[in-house]
């Protein structure tokens, strides 16, 4: 999860998210190069006399200025186009759980368990243990296995809501009378957290979702589903 004062994005805990911060860094030392060169650019400028004719009628000139932000745009969207294609790539799950916001908290359904269905709510601050986390845990988190592709299904059963973990890369709107789709697998066990990424109303911040992935062996010995 986030910490204080941290400067670059969560660690990945997912192949996607992963990608995603590859194609950040990548794209932010494409902004850099081009900030520095128009920094370079402004301070020439100012600092020299322009007494050539050559650059108020270069065709050159116009010509570079003209296909390099062309080639810059061509990379920027190259990457962007395939990690899109790879967030939306649906192979095989082997787990479908299905999520349904509400105002203010969200509904798991473990379709492939027998339907079993709880709720998961904030825990308020008078129930909170040491070392839980304000305002981010909850009662009942989900359990997942880790290095097993995993479905979501998620709607919204009142007004628009917004499942998110940004440590897998995972933002997907919930929309009534939709149901939207998206698939992780996770890389490494541990406790992730995630928020209501959409203004649903006044309680938005307070409906936090928590993850909790642990080995498939495990997974697979028993309900160890924390209700």
């Amino acid at each position: 999860m986030a910490h204080a004062a941290q400067v670059g994005l969560q660690d990945a805990t997912s192949p996607i998210m992963e990608e995603l911060i590859i194609f950040h860094d990548h794209a932010l030392m494409i902004i850099f190069l081009i900030c520095f060169l128009v920094l370079y650019a402004l301070f020439l400028t100012l600092t020299t006399k322009l007494t050539s004719t050559n650059i108020s009628d270069a065709q050159e000139m116009e010509t570079v200025w003209t296909i390099l932000p062309a080639i810059i745009l061509v990379l920027i969207a190259l990457p962007s186009l395939r990690i899109l294609y790879m967030t939306d790539e649906i192979n095989d799950p082997s787990f479908t759980i299905k999520s349904i916001g509400h105002q203010w908290y969200w509904t798991y359904e473990y379709t492939d368990y027998g339907g079993l269905v709880f709720n998961s709510y904030m825990l308020p601050p008078l129930f909170l243990e040491p070392g839980d986390l304000r305002l981010l845990d909850v009662d009942n988190r989900v359990v997942l296995p880790v290095e097993a592709p995993v479905r979501m299904m998620i709607t919204s059963q009142d007004v628009l809501h917004s499942w998110a973990v940004p440590t897998l890369g995972l933002k997907t709107d919930a929309i009534p009378g939709r149901l939207n789709q998206t698939t992780f697998t996770a890389t490494r066990p541990g406790v992730y957290y995630g928020q209501c990424s959409e203004i649903c109303g006044a309680n938005h911040s307070f409906m936090p979702i928590v993850l909790e992935l642990i080995p498939l062996k495990i997974f697979e010995m028993g309900p160890v589903f924390t209700l």
